[in-house]
Formats: structure tokens, sequence, C-alpha cells
């Protein structure tokens, strides 16, 4: 919406800056122009960057950036068991055997 009225000031700025008769009209319809191309500008720029934005609700929290954050502490990793190691037979172990 924003954008149909800056490019209505934009042209309406222009307009009266070609048909004004008086120096004083013709500053104000350019500046009116240039002001309504700016605005139209940024606002086409707006709605860009919105329609790409991520929404609100997939944003992760400030505890849950504070906790991706912090490190864990190195005494934590070591304490975690290791897995357990199968012995696996092979042709040789079991000729060995027998």
């Amino acid at each position: 919406m924003t954008r149909w009225i800056m490019l209505g000031l934009t042209i309406l700025g222009f307009a009266l800056a070609f048909v004004a008769k008086s120096a004083g009209l013709v500053a104000f319809g350019v500046v009116l122009g240039f002001v309504g191309l700016f605005g139209m500008v940024f606002s086409m720029a707006a709605d860009r960057v919105s329609a790409s934005a991520r929404p609100e609700s997939a944003m992760a929290a400030a505890e849950d950036l504070a906790a991706m954050r912090t490190r864990r502490p190195v005494a934590a990793l070591k304490s975690v068991p290791a897995p357990p190691v199968t012995k696996v037979s092979t042709a040789a172990n079991a000729d060995r055997s027998h």
C-alpha cells in the first residue's frame, strides 16, 4: 500500500513541477517528487526484505542462544564411557582354539 502512495506522490510532484508557473511551486514539486521516489524505493526494499525474512516464531529464544554458546567442560566429555568392544572371531582364531 505504501508503495502505491509513494508512486502517487512522485507522479503528483513531478506533474506539479512541469505545470507550475512559479519557481516556488516548481521547487516544491521537485522536492515532493524526489521524496516520493526515495520513499517508493525504500518501500520496495522493505517489502523485499520482509518477504525473505525468517518469521519470529522460528527465531531461537535468548536462553536457547546462551545455552548454545556455552561450552561443555572437558571433564563432562571424559566421563562418558567408551562403547564396549566385541570380540570378533576370525578363521585364524577359530583354528588356534581347537
